[in-house]
């Protein structure tokens, strides 16, 4: 029985949970909130593991299928499934809710509850984001994961906090309903169908795909986010709290890019391949010149947000030059960055905790009073600059291979990324790291705890597996990727 409702349980369980963290919750004793949202996002993460333990790689069918009637006078069906795409972000999610959660054990001394219940509340939502199948349910998984990240900014973030989680709400939000108009039209299309495999099949004009691509485009650019509408994430990231930062990096960046490869890619074929060079533009643009950017910035968190925007270019590259290996280079990227960007957030977060700074000119010496911080720091520094060997290569080896197959001055241009990346990485860790101890207060630095320790030695083992093995990852996508190529081939006209 519950294995036909694991992928239900992905979804309601962390969100049961919270109630249950809210319903426990006391300002007099905090440790009861934590203990529940703990176990609770373990048994979030344990349900999700015979996803990936009984996956069949050998097809690209939907898996752990469930479907039942939920507003029948529109057609609307409560829809779930993954394939090799999703299942890994789904088993990413769960992951990640764990570390979050461990992560605000200490820092977070208000309201702890209703923090800790509202990570859940999203965990849950975004995993519904990554198995719905119907369109409508999509929506509206799509949006509710807004509110529980706009109340994190906007409740325990800095303080520009509200003008962070509004601008951050209000971008996404008004992305959202040029896709809600271009879903009815689909809807009217397809006879009534909110199926998003059955809008797969649906035969349509080229300059009505374009229209919808447009649609879709606004919505899914924005959450990458893609350069131009990128603004309003380093402000979101200065502004949250460190575990706002992780899941926002780690989870909420890929919900835009899963979007491409679930609507705009397979129902969108021809427009996609009509657009590709401007996709293609717009993903070297923010490989490129966002890369640069980066290397000015004097806030830590301002300088990895940036960095986010670079890496997530790679993504979108390897969506739209429509070959195997760049595709499945953007799909492996997006799982490292992860891993990396949200490993980068924690050891700024582990700093600030201890300075109240996270401007890069007051530290300096950093590994003479926190060696153990410094090793894992300079490990997950390396990854985002792309050393080989950890899963920042990997992904982005193989979109550049892509790249050059399908253009050798698109891959050419793209592998400048390797060393703009490793100048503002590399740089950054340096003033922060290494030298003679700058000032009193990084003298007096305490070395990582029991818990950090453990948070930033599981992402390590995580960076450092995926970089030197990475087959488990891209056997389980290779099919769907496979049959997604095969669609996006097969014209509509």
């Amino acid at each position: 029985m519950i294995a036909t409702h694991l992928l239900s349980l992905s979804i309601w369980l962390p969100i049961a949970g919270a109630i249950v963290v809210l319903a426990s919750a006391s300002e007099r004793n905090p440790g009861m909130a934590r203990v529940v949202a703990l176990i609770t996002a373990l048994l979030g993460f344990l349900v999700t593991l015979p996803l990936y333990i009984g996956f069949d790689t050998s097809t690209s069918a939907m898996q752990f299928v469930e479907q039942t009637p939920w507003i029948p006078q529109f057609n609307i069906n409560y829809f779930l499934g993954v394939d090799g795409i999703s299942v890994l972000f789904v088993l990413l999610n769960s992951f990640i809710t764990i570390l979050v959660v461990l992560a605000g054990w200490k820092v977070i001394e208000r309201k702890v509850a209703q923090y800790m219940a509202a990570f859940l509340i999203m965990s849950g939502l975004m995993n519904g984001i990554f198995c719905a199948l119907d369109a409508a349910l999509f929506y509206v998984f799509f949006e509710a994961s807004l509110i529980p990240m706009y109340i994190i900014i906007g409740v325990w973030g800095g303080p520009n906090r509200v003008y962070a989680a509004f601008k951050f709400f209000l971008y996404t939000l008004a992305g959202s309903l040029l896709m809600l108009i271009a879903m009815l039209y689909l809807f009217l299309q397809s006879g009534g169908s909110f199926n998003i495999l059955d809008w797969q099949a649906q035969p349509l004009d080229l300059s009505t795909q374009t229209l919808l691509f447009f649609a879709f485009l606004i919505a899914f650019a924005v959450k990458v986010p893609m350069w131009p509408v990128h603004t309003w994430l380093p402000d979101a990231h200065v502004e949250a709290p460190t575990g706002g930062s992780v899941v926002l990096a780690a989870i909420m960046l890929k919900l835009g890019a899963y979007g491409f490869l679930r609507f705009s890619l397979p129902i969108l074929p021809d427009a996609s391949h009509a657009l590709s060079g401007m996709m293609i533009g717009l993903s070297l643009t923010a490989v490129i010149y966002i890369g640069f950017v980066a290397l000015v910035q004097g806030d830590m968190k301002k300088l990895v947000a940036y960095s986010s925007v670079s890496h997530m270019g790679f993504v979108t590259l390897g969506f739209f030059i429509f070959n195997q290996i760049g595709m499945e280079g953007a799909l492996v990227q997006m799982i490292s960055h992860g891993f990396v960007s949200g490993a980068m957030f924690l050891c700024i977060g582990v700093m600030y905790d201890r300075m109240h700074s996270r401007q890069i000119a007051d530290y300096g010496g950093v590994v003479n009073s926190m060696p153990k911080f410094a090793a894992l720091f300079l490990l997950f520094s390396m990854a985002n600059a792309g050393l080989p060997a950890t899963s920042g290569f990997v992904g982005e080896f193989m979109v550049v291979l892509g790249a050059v197959k399908y253009n050798f001055w698109t891959g050419f241009a793209a592998a400048t990324t390797l060393v703009v990346g490793a100048a503002y990485t590399l740089w950054m860790y340096k003033r922060v790291a290494f030298g003679a101890v700058s000032n009193q207060h990084v003298a007096k630095l305490a070395d990582l705890d029991q818990r950090e320790f453990l948070i930033l030695g599981l992402l390590a083992l995580c960076v450092l597996g995926m970089g030197l093995y990475p087959f488990p990852f891209t056997d389980v996508m290779h099919a769907s990727v496979d049959h997604l190529l095969k669609q996006v081939a097969a014209s509509k006209l």
